[in-house]
Protein backbone atom coordinates (compact mmCIF):
# COMPACT_ATOMS: atom_id res chain seq x y z
CA UNK A 1 0.00 0.00 0.00
CA UNK A 2 0.76 3.60 -0.41
CA UNK A 3 0.04 5.19 2.88
CA UNK A 4 0.54 9.13 4.15
CA UNK A 5 0.36 10.07 7.76
CA UNK A 6 -0.12 13.72 8.96
CA UNK A 7 1.17 14.73 11.86
CA UNK A 8 2.72 18.15 12.08
CA UNK A 9 4.71 18.15 14.92
CA UNK A 10 6.18 14.35 14.49
CA UNK A 11 9.74 15.31 13.10
CA UNK A 12 11.09 15.62 16.29
CA UNK A 13 9.93 12.32 17.93
CA UNK A 14 10.46 10.42 14.32
CA UNK A 15 14.28 11.73 13.93
CA UNK A 16 15.19 11.60 17.66
CA UNK A 17 15.79 15.08 18.01
CA UNK A 18 13.90 17.24 20.89
CA UNK A 19 12.20 19.75 18.40
CA UNK A 20 9.10 20.65 18.55
CA UNK A 21 5.91 18.49 20.53
CA UNK A 22 6.64 15.17 21.58
CA UNK A 23 2.95 13.69 22.48
CA UNK A 24 0.88 10.48 22.26
CA UNK A 25 -0.16 11.42 18.81
CA UNK A 26 3.31 12.00 17.76
CA UNK A 27 4.55 8.85 19.02
CA UNK A 28 2.01 6.83 18.05
CA UNK A 29 1.92 8.22 14.34
CA UNK A 30 5.87 7.87 14.24
CA UNK A 31 5.87 4.20 15.86
CA UNK A 32 2.78 3.68 12.90
CA UNK A 33 5.16 4.89 10.11
CA UNK A 34 7.73 2.83 11.25
CA UNK A 35 6.10 -0.62 11.22
CA UNK A 36 4.14 0.14 8.04
CA UNK A 37 7.36 0.81 6.20
CA UNK A 38 8.88 -2.71 8.08
CA UNK A 39 6.27 -4.23 6.17
CA UNK A 40 7.19 -3.19 2.77
CA UNK A 41 4.38 -0.16 2.17
CA UNK A 42 5.19 2.87 0.58
CA UNK A 43 5.16 5.20 3.57
CA UNK A 44 5.13 9.22 4.02
CA UNK A 45 4.63 11.08 6.96
CA UNK A 46 3.83 14.67 7.06
CA UNK A 47 5.47 17.18 9.33
CA UNK A 48 6.11 21.12 9.86
CA UNK A 49 9.58 22.39 8.68
CA UNK A 50 12.04 22.23 11.92
CA UNK A 51 14.97 22.45 9.66
CA UNK A 52 15.02 19.16 7.82
CA UNK A 53 15.46 18.89 3.79
CA UNK A 54 12.63 18.61 1.76
CA UNK A 55 12.90 15.28 1.50
CA UNK A 56 14.38 12.80 4.47
CA UNK A 57 14.13 9.39 4.91
CA UNK A 58 14.40 7.74 8.44
CA UNK A 59 13.94 3.97 8.99
CA UNK A 60 11.90 3.94 5.44
CA UNK A 61 9.54 6.64 6.04
CA UNK A 62 9.85 9.05 3.60
CA UNK A 63 9.74 12.67 5.97
CA UNK A 64 7.68 15.47 3.82
CA UNK A 65 8.60 19.30 5.11
CA UNK A 66 5.29 21.80 5.10
CA UNK A 67 6.43 25.22 5.27
CA UNK A 68 7.09 26.31 9.44
CA UNK A 69 4.93 26.50 11.98
CA UNK A 70 5.82 30.21 12.23
CA UNK A 71 5.93 31.24 8.84
CA UNK A 72 3.78 34.11 7.41
CA UNK A 73 1.62 36.94 8.74
CA UNK A 74 -1.15 36.02 11.02
CA UNK A 75 -4.04 36.77 9.89
CA UNK A 76 -2.93 35.09 6.47
CA UNK A 77 -0.98 32.44 6.99
CA UNK A 78 -4.21 30.15 8.02
CA UNK A 79 -4.08 29.97 3.62
CA UNK A 80 -0.76 31.01 2.59
CA UNK A 81 1.72 28.98 3.03
CA UNK A 82 0.15 26.63 5.57
CA UNK A 83 -2.97 25.39 3.71
CA UNK A 84 -0.94 25.69 0.18
CA UNK A 85 1.83 23.80 1.88
CA UNK A 86 -0.45 21.12 3.41
CA UNK A 87 -1.51 20.36 -0.25
CA UNK A 88 1.69 20.35 -1.74
CA UNK A 89 3.06 17.60 0.95
CA UNK A 90 0.01 15.92 0.46
CA UNK A 91 0.78 15.92 -3.52
CA UNK A 92 4.31 14.80 -2.91
CA UNK A 93 2.89 11.75 -0.62
CA UNK A 94 1.35 10.17 -3.62
CA UNK A 95 -0.29 8.15 -1.39
CA UNK A 96 -3.49 5.86 -2.21
CA UNK A 97 -4.69 6.33 1.73
CA UNK A 98 -4.05 9.08 3.94
CA UNK A 99 -4.48 9.07 7.96
CA UNK A 100 -4.91 11.71 10.56
CA UNK A 101 -5.08 11.78 14.14
CA UNK A 102 -5.96 14.58 16.13
CA UNK A 103 -9.12 17.31 15.78
CA UNK A 104 -8.12 20.07 14.11
CA UNK A 105 -8.93 22.37 11.06
CA UNK A 106 -6.50 20.14 9.47
CA UNK A 107 -8.96 17.31 9.32
CA UNK A 108 -11.14 19.02 7.19
CA UNK A 109 -8.45 20.08 4.84
CA UNK A 110 -6.83 16.64 4.61
CA UNK A 111 -10.30 15.39 3.89
CA UNK A 112 -11.34 17.96 1.17
CA UNK A 113 -8.19 17.10 -0.52
CA UNK A 114 -8.84 13.25 -0.55
CA UNK A 115 -12.04 13.68 -1.97
CA UNK A 116 -10.97 16.02 -4.99
CA UNK A 117 -8.17 13.70 -5.99
CA UNK A 118 -10.59 10.34 -5.23
CA UNK A 119 -8.06 9.59 -2.28
CA UNK A 120 -8.85 7.25 0.78
CA UNK A 121 -9.10 9.13 4.07
CA UNK A 122 -8.91 7.48 7.89
CA UNK A 123 -9.26 9.70 10.96
CA UNK A 124 -8.29 8.40 14.29
CA UNK A 125 -9.85 9.95 17.50
CA UNK A 126 -6.63 11.53 20.37
CA UNK A 127 -9.41 12.38 22.92
CA UNK A 128 -13.16 12.95 24.24
CA UNK A 129 -13.13 16.17 23.39
CA UNK A 130 -13.51 15.70 19.49
CA UNK A 131 -16.72 13.50 19.75
CA UNK A 132 -18.04 15.97 21.90
CA UNK A 133 -20.60 17.99 19.69
CA UNK A 134 -20.20 21.62 20.33
CA UNK A 135 -16.11 20.83 20.62
CA UNK A 136 -15.54 22.85 23.17
CA UNK A 137 -11.96 22.96 22.72
CA UNK A 138 -12.08 24.41 19.56
CA UNK A 139 -11.83 28.65 19.91
CA UNK A 140 -13.42 29.34 15.94
CA UNK A 141 -16.15 28.82 13.94
CA UNK A 142 -13.23 27.74 11.07
CA UNK A 143 -12.11 25.19 12.84
CA UNK A 144 -15.17 23.79 14.20
CA UNK A 145 -16.63 23.80 10.50
CA UNK A 146 -13.21 22.19 8.66
CA UNK A 147 -12.85 19.81 11.58
CA UNK A 148 -16.48 18.57 11.04
CA UNK A 149 -16.19 17.92 7.62
CA UNK A 150 -13.16 16.28 8.26
CA UNK A 151 -15.30 13.81 10.27
CA UNK A 152 -18.28 13.19 8.41
CA UNK A 153 -16.02 12.80 5.17
CA UNK A 154 -13.72 10.45 6.42
CA UNK A 155 -14.06 6.97 4.71
CA UNK A 156 -12.74 5.57 8.08
CA UNK A 157 -12.97 6.88 11.74
CA UNK A 158 -11.15 5.07 14.18
CA UNK A 159 -11.89 5.39 18.03
CA UNK A 160 -10.07 4.11 21.51
CA UNK A 161 -12.73 3.74 23.54
CA UNK A 162 -16.30 2.52 23.80
CA UNK A 163 -17.01 6.04 25.50
CA UNK A 164 -16.02 7.65 22.03
CA UNK A 165 -17.63 5.65 19.82
CA UNK A 166 -21.37 5.83 21.57
CA UNK A 167 -20.41 9.70 21.41
CA UNK A 168 -19.97 9.83 18.14
CA UNK A 169 -22.97 8.08 17.06
CA UNK A 170 -25.10 9.93 19.54
CA UNK A 171 -23.27 13.43 18.47
CA UNK A 172 -22.38 13.00 15.23
CA UNK A 173 -24.37 10.00 14.04
CA UNK A 174 -21.57 8.36 12.51
CA UNK A 175 -20.02 5.06 13.22
CA UNK A 176 -16.43 4.16 13.95
CA UNK A 177 -14.39 1.54 15.23
CA UNK A 178 -12.62 1.12 18.16
CA UNK A 179 -8.97 -0.04 17.98
CA UNK A 180 -6.51 -0.17 21.08
CA UNK A 181 -3.51 1.76 19.83
CA UNK A 182 0.36 0.08 19.39
CA UNK A 183 3.48 1.53 21.94
CA UNK A 184 6.50 0.44 22.45
CA UNK A 185 8.98 1.77 25.72
CA UNK A 186 12.33 2.87 23.84
CA UNK A 187 14.79 0.87 25.85
CA UNK A 188 12.87 -2.58 26.44
CA UNK A 189 9.07 -3.47 26.82
CA UNK A 190 10.80 -6.04 28.99
CA UNK A 191 9.04 -6.80 32.24
CA UNK A 192 11.24 -6.63 35.65
CA UNK A 193 8.77 -6.99 38.89
CA UNK A 194 10.27 -4.39 41.31
CA UNK A 195 11.28 -5.28 44.37
CA UNK A 196 10.35 -3.64 47.72
CA UNK A 197 11.49 -0.19 48.41
CA UNK A 198 12.22 1.93 51.46
CA UNK A 199 9.13 4.79 51.41
CA UNK A 200 12.11 7.59 51.40
CA UNK A 201 13.04 6.13 47.62
CA UNK A 202 9.73 5.92 45.82
CA UNK A 203 9.08 8.45 42.95
CA UNK A 204 5.78 9.38 41.50
CA UNK A 205 5.60 9.81 37.50
CA UNK A 206 3.69 12.67 36.29
CA UNK A 207 4.41 12.79 32.31
CA UNK A 208 1.88 15.21 29.83
CA UNK A 209 2.01 18.61 28.54
CA UNK A 210 1.51 21.37 30.94
CA UNK A 211 -1.68 22.92 30.70
CA UNK A 212 -5.12 23.75 32.17
CA UNK A 213 -6.98 20.02 31.07
CA UNK A 214 -3.97 18.19 32.66
CA UNK A 215 -3.94 19.84 35.83
CA UNK A 216 -0.58 19.54 37.10
CA UNK A 217 -1.50 21.93 40.18
CA UNK A 218 -3.66 19.02 41.68
CA UNK A 219 -0.27 16.89 41.48
CA UNK A 220 1.94 19.82 43.13
CA UNK A 221 -0.73 19.66 45.99
CA UNK A 222 -0.46 15.97 46.72
CA UNK A 223 3.62 16.55 46.74
CA UNK A 224 2.88 18.97 49.72
CA UNK A 225 0.68 16.28 51.32
CA UNK A 226 3.71 13.60 50.66
CA UNK A 227 6.62 15.42 51.42
CA UNK A 228 8.76 12.00 51.43
CA UNK A 229 7.47 11.30 47.95
CA UNK A 230 10.16 12.47 45.19
CA UNK A 231 7.84 13.56 42.37
CA UNK A 232 9.08 13.41 38.36
CA UNK A 233 7.40 15.85 36.04
CA UNK A 234 8.20 15.65 32.31
CA UNK A 235 6.87 17.99 29.79
CA UNK A 236 7.05 21.37 28.69
CA UNK A 237 4.02 24.40 28.49
CA UNK A 238 1.89 24.28 25.58
CA UNK A 239 1.28 27.89 25.73
CA UNK A 240 5.31 28.74 27.39
CA UNK A 241 4.55 32.86 28.52
CA UNK A 242 0.59 32.04 29.77
CA UNK A 243 -0.10 33.16 33.27
CA UNK A 244 -1.19 29.27 34.11
CA UNK A 245 2.59 28.11 33.04
CA UNK A 246 4.16 30.67 34.74
CA UNK A 247 2.31 29.71 37.92
CA UNK A 248 2.38 26.67 38.37
CA UNK A 249 6.24 26.27 37.64
CA UNK A 250 6.69 29.04 40.63
CA UNK A 251 4.93 26.36 42.40
CA UNK A 252 7.02 23.68 41.56
CA UNK A 253 10.03 25.45 42.31
CA UNK A 254 8.79 26.15 46.45
CA UNK A 255 8.93 22.06 46.61
CA UNK A 256 12.18 20.45 47.25
CA UNK A 257 10.12 16.94 46.38
CA UNK A 258 9.20 17.66 43.07
CA UNK A 259 11.35 18.08 39.48
CA UNK A 260 10.65 19.48 36.37
CA UNK A 261 12.61 17.57 33.71
CA UNK A 262 11.02 19.51 30.86
CA UNK A 263 11.10 17.59 27.60
CA UNK A 264 13.06 14.90 27.44
CA UNK A 265 13.78 11.67 24.99
CA UNK A 266 12.04 9.14 24.88
CA UNK A 267 14.97 6.89 26.43
CA UNK A 268 15.16 9.21 29.02
CA UNK A 269 11.49 8.98 30.10
CA UNK A 270 11.52 5.06 29.87
CA UNK A 271 14.16 5.38 32.22
CA UNK A 272 11.83 7.47 34.39
CA UNK A 273 9.38 4.97 33.89
CA UNK A 274 11.62 2.47 35.06
CA UNK A 275 12.24 3.95 38.45
CA UNK A 276 8.53 5.04 39.37
CA UNK A 277 6.71 3.04 41.70
CA UNK A 278 3.32 4.53 39.82
CA UNK A 279 2.43 6.89 37.46
CA UNK A 280 -0.02 9.91 38.67
CA UNK A 281 -2.39 11.47 35.65
CA UNK A 282 -4.34 14.50 37.07
CA UNK A 283 -6.08 15.26 33.84
CA UNK A 284 -10.01 16.55 33.56
CA UNK A 285 -10.39 14.52 30.02
CA UNK A 286 -8.07 12.23 27.91
CA UNK A 287 -8.71 10.32 24.89
CA UNK A 288 -6.84 6.84 26.09
CA UNK A 289 -3.39 8.25 27.02
CA UNK A 290 -0.54 7.19 25.24
CA UNK A 291 1.75 7.24 29.04
CA UNK A 292 -1.15 5.08 30.14
CA UNK A 293 0.13 2.57 27.69
CA UNK A 294 3.69 2.91 28.30
CA UNK A 295 3.15 2.53 32.33
CA UNK A 296 1.19 -0.91 31.56
CA UNK A 297 4.02 -2.05 29.30
CA UNK A 298 6.59 -1.71 32.22
CA UNK A 299 4.09 -2.95 34.97
CA UNK A 300 3.05 0.28 36.68
CA UNK A 301 0.17 1.11 38.20
CA UNK A 302 -1.70 4.36 37.44
CA UNK A 303 -3.25 6.47 39.91
CA UNK A 304 -5.75 8.87 37.82
CA UNK A 305 -8.29 10.84 38.29
CA UNK A 306 -9.28 10.02 34.48
CA UNK A 307 -10.37 6.00 33.58
CA UNK A 308 -11.22 5.33 30.15
CA UNK A 309 -13.68 2.34 30.15
CA UNK A 310 -13.48 2.50 33.71
CA UNK A 311 -10.78 -0.17 32.76
CA UNK A 312 -9.17 0.98 35.43
CA UNK A 313 -11.56 -0.01 38.10
CA UNK A 314 -12.59 -3.05 36.38
CA UNK A 315 -9.49 -4.56 35.32
CA UNK A 316 -7.46 -3.05 38.38
CA UNK A 317 -5.18 -1.59 36.40
CA UNK A 318 -4.16 1.61 39.31
CA UNK A 319 -6.44 3.23 41.05
CA UNK A 320 -9.50 6.06 40.40
CA UNK A 321 -9.66 9.07 42.11
CA UNK A 322 -11.84 12.21 41.90
CA UNK A 323 -10.33 14.78 43.79
CA UNK A 324 -6.17 15.31 45.43
CA UNK A 325 -7.63 13.97 48.78
CA UNK A 326 -8.12 10.83 46.92
CA UNK A 327 -4.62 10.77 45.06
CA UNK A 328 -2.96 11.36 47.78
CA UNK A 329 -4.74 8.15 49.30
CA UNK A 330 -4.62 6.04 46.57
CA UNK A 331 -0.72 7.01 46.65
CA UNK A 332 -0.58 6.34 50.39
CA UNK A 333 -2.57 2.85 49.43
CA UNK A 334 0.48 1.72 46.75
CA UNK A 335 3.18 2.48 48.90
CA UNK A 336 2.22 0.68 51.97
CA UNK A 337 0.68 -2.42 50.37
CA UNK A 338 3.13 -4.20 48.21
CA UNK A 339 0.93 -7.23 48.04
CA UNK A 340 -1.60 -4.90 46.19
CA UNK A 341 0.81 -3.18 44.20
CA UNK A 342 2.65 -6.44 42.73
CA UNK A 343 -1.51 -8.22 42.16
CA UNK A 344 -1.92 -3.91 40.29
CA UNK A 345 1.36 -4.58 37.98
CA UNK A 346 0.49 -7.59 36.89
CA UNK A 347 -3.00 -7.06 35.65
CA UNK A 348 -1.23 -3.93 33.94
CA UNK A 349 1.58 -5.79 32.51
CA UNK A 350 -0.83 -8.82 30.92
CA UNK A 351 -3.65 -6.41 30.09
CA UNK A 352 -0.64 -4.07 27.96
CA UNK A 353 0.36 -7.88 26.31
CA UNK A 354 -3.04 -8.48 25.86
CA UNK A 355 -3.79 -5.39 23.40
CA UNK A 356 -1.74 -2.91 22.92
CA UNK A 357 1.80 -4.82 21.26
CA UNK A 358 2.64 -3.22 18.56
CA UNK A 359 2.35 -6.08 16.03
CA UNK A 360 -0.98 -6.80 17.53
CA UNK A 361 -2.14 -3.52 17.37
CA UNK A 362 -0.80 -2.79 14.04
CA UNK A 363 -1.75 -5.70 12.04
CA UNK A 364 -5.47 -4.45 13.04
CA UNK A 365 -4.31 -1.13 11.52
CA UNK A 366 -3.20 -2.66 8.28
CA UNK A 367 -5.94 -4.83 7.80
CA UNK A 368 -8.16 -1.90 7.81
CA UNK A 369 -6.44 0.08 5.72
CA UNK A 370 -6.44 -2.91 3.35
CA UNK A 371 -10.18 -2.80 3.45
CA UNK A 372 -10.41 1.08 3.12
CA UNK A 373 -8.94 0.67 0.03
CA UNK A 374 -10.66 -2.16 -1.64
CA UNK A 375 -13.80 -0.36 -0.11
CA UNK A 376 -15.16 -2.98 2.07
CA UNK A 377 -17.50 -1.11 4.46
CA UNK A 378 -16.34 1.69 3.22
CA UNK A 379 -18.53 5.11 3.04
CA UNK A 380 -19.32 7.16 -0.19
Amino acid sequence: MKICLVAHYAYGMISGSLQGHAGGVERQTSLMARWLASRGHKVSLVTWDEGQDEIVIIDGVRIIKMCSVNAGIPGLRFFYPRWISLNKALRKGNADLYYHNCAEYITGQIALWCRLTRKKFVYSVANDMECEPSLPEMRTFRERLLYRYGLRKADKIIVQTLKQQRMLMEGFGLSSEVFPMPCQMAVSNDYYPRQPLKRENLRVLWVGRIDRPKRLEWLLEVARELPEVAFDVVGKPTYPDDPYSRQVFDQAKSLQNVVMHGMISHNQISSMYARAFLLCCTSIYEGFPNTFIEAWSTGLPIVTTFDPDDIILSKQLGIYAKNTSELVKGINTLLQDYVLWQQISANARQYYLERHTVDQAMLRFEKLFENTLTGISGKE
